[in-house]
């Protein structure tokens, strides 16, 4: 996988606008993007647009991290 930052919004606490980290797989192909919030993640496969991406907050990440 390759993970690069596209948008780097934060200034050492993670504020509501995030980070954005822009996903590839080995061949370079674009998966997608997460954004990574003060309130939790957002993965938007593709094109898809950050409002419609699929969120989770950290209390869900970590419980299922955990499992």
């Amino acid at each position: 996988m390759k993970v690069k930052i596209k948008n780097f919004g934060v200034d050492m606490e993670v504020k509501n606008t995030g980070v954005e980290f822009q996903v590839h797989d080995n061949q370079g192909n674009f998966m997608g993007d997460c954004y990574v919030t003060k309130t939790g993640l957002i993965w938007c496969a593709g094109r898809t647009r950050k409002e419609n991406g699929v969120k989770a907050t950290w209390q869900e990440f970590i419980e299922w991290m955990n499992e």
